[in-house]
This record gives C-alpha cells, structure tokens and sequence, in this order.
C-alpha cells in the first residue's frame, strides 16, 4: 500500500508539528549534529527544516551529475537493479556529527548509501530521522548501530 504524504505537505501548520516533532526527537535522544542531510527529493523538504530549526546546515545527496562541484559517490542496491547517490567532496570535515532525514524508510538502502558518503569523509552519523517507517523489510538491521527515528510506523 502506498503511503502518501502529500496532505502533510500541502499544510504549513504539519510541516512545522513535523519539524518540531523531530526537533523534540534531537532533544530526547542528546542528538546535536552540526549538519543534516538529506537525499532527494523529500529529503530535501524536512531537512531543511529541521536544519534551520536547529541552527544548522544542510548537505544534500542528489543522483549523478545534479550537484555543481566535484563529488564522490556510493553505488547501492534496490529491488531491481542499483542507483548511486553523490555528495560534494569537500562538504564535511572529518568528526562532523549528522542526522540523515528522508521522508520513508523502507529497505534502507538509499539512507545506506548517504550514511557511507557521510562516513568516507569522516562524518559520524548519530542518528537518522523518517516520517514513515515500513517495518519488516530489514532497514534497521542494515543501518545497525545507527539509530533510527519514525514519526509513523507500517507494517510493510
């Protein structure tokens, strides 16, 4: 079943309880990152938010060839194939704290990947926030140690 979060986004009133509940999230858990990042293309939305909301910047992960400087790049797999994901090269200093954020968690496998990109500069990744988890599908074990976040949870 697909789950839809449109309706969340046609509302600046949800956005900001969203915000605010990942906000919360950071707090209860001592979670303070010096930067979020985000995949395309939702996790683009809420990071931002959140980002701003914490004081902090964004660094976004985008397909092959959309960021304007030089990048690196993870390959990872999906159901039927693969995809890679970039990120600038120079955008993390070795021992900065980052949240990830996307909109869904499902296999895991996109987060996976901005985890790695985080990493192979040096980042420590702390913690990873979603507003919808499909739960059974094995993302949690596959990002293991990482800790994981969902506002709402599905079975899948």
């Amino acid at each position: 079943m697909f789950r839809d979060i449109t309706p969340l986004l046609n509302s600046g009133e949800y956005l900001n309880k969203v915000t605010e509940m990942f906000f919360d999230i950071c707090k209860h858990n001592n979670w303070v990152p010096d930067a979020i990042v985000g995949p395309e293309a939702r996790g683009f939305i809420f990071g931002p938010l959140l980002a701003a909301k914490l004081g902090v910047g964004f660094i976004p992960v985008r397909k092959p060839g959309k960021l304007p400087s030089t990048t690196i790049q993870v390959e990872y797999s999906l159901e039927y194939g693969s995809n890679i994901l970039e990120m600038h090269d120079d955008i993390i200093n070795p021992g900065l704290r980052v949240i990830i954020i996307d909109d869904l968690l499902a296999t895991g496998g996109t987060v996976e990947a901005c985890k790695k990109l985080c990493e192979l500069q040096g980042a420590e990744v702390i913690g990873s926030l979603f507003v919808i988890e499909l739960e059974g599908l094995g993302a949690r074990e596959k990002l293991h140690p990482t800790p994981c976040e969902s506002l709402l949870n599905y079975p899948a």
